[in-house]
């Protein structure tokens, strides 16, 4: 007899969003209506060679690299067969140059042996790839294809606990219970709005609560 599939997790609709997400929600659509990614982008193959080399590095830092990098190498089939030491030269500023430049290149040549030259769009797919892990299939699944997908990073992360909807420090466990919490249309820009929230106002180490349409509701508000 076969073995049945766990079912899938029921998706809130927006009116059986718990009442605090709705709130935080809200407040977070008023002050960025327009969630946007801050990684300069013009194709889906850009947003992620750009998501791989923001690793522990800052989304300014790595739009000073890639307009060099995206003109020499605009695409999979250019990335695939380029000289590891120049695409070293080209990111050094972003740090661990030698990995990214590995990973970038390994990517680009994954991209074209397994699928045709063309970014998938399957988080299962997209987190086979190097240097590729959750976050970066997230980001690349919701920025580029328009598709369900909830990035984590550490603004989204600390955001989360700090506003208490998770305790939780994993960034995948912290993933599945916003997912959980949030209809899967809202989740890309969520996580968007999330982090513009945590680098203007909810900095980590000295949050201006006294400027955050949040902090009435916040447990770990400072005012």
């Amino acid at each position: 007899m076969p073995t049945k599939k766990p079912a899938k997790p029921k998706r809130p609709t927006k009116a059986e969003m718990p009442s605090h997400v709705r709130t935080i929600l809200r407040a977070l659509k008023k002050d960025y209506p327009i969630a946007v990614c801050e990684l300069t982008h013009e194709t889906p193959f850009q947003l992620l060679a750009a998501t791989i080399l923001s690793a522990q590095c800052t989304d300014a830092r790595v739009n000073m690299v890639t307009p060099k990098l995206f003109a020499a190498y605009p695409s999979a089939a250019s990335l695939a067969v380029a000289d590891v030491s120049h695409v070293e030269e080209l990111v050094r500023s972003t740090g661990f140059y030698g990995t990214k430049a590995k990973n970038l290149i390994g990517m680009a040549n994954s991209v074209m042996s397994r699928f045709g030259g063309e970014v998938p769009t399957a988080l299962e797919d997209l987190v086979t790839l190097p240097g590729v892990g959750r976050k970066t299939a997230n980001v690349v699944r919701s920025v580029a294809f328009g598709l369900p997908g909830l990035p984590v990073d550490t603004h989204v992360l600390r955001l989360s606990k700090r506003l208490g909807i998770t305790k939780d420090e994993d960034p995948v466990k912290v993933e599945h219970q916003l997912n959980a919490l949030l209809p899967p249309k809202e989740w890309g820009e969520f996580s968007l709005r999330m982090i513009l929230h945590g680098r203007r106002i909810c900095d980590a180490r000295k949050p201006n609560c006294g400027e955050c349409r949040l902090a009435t509701l916040c447990p770990s508000r400072s005012i």
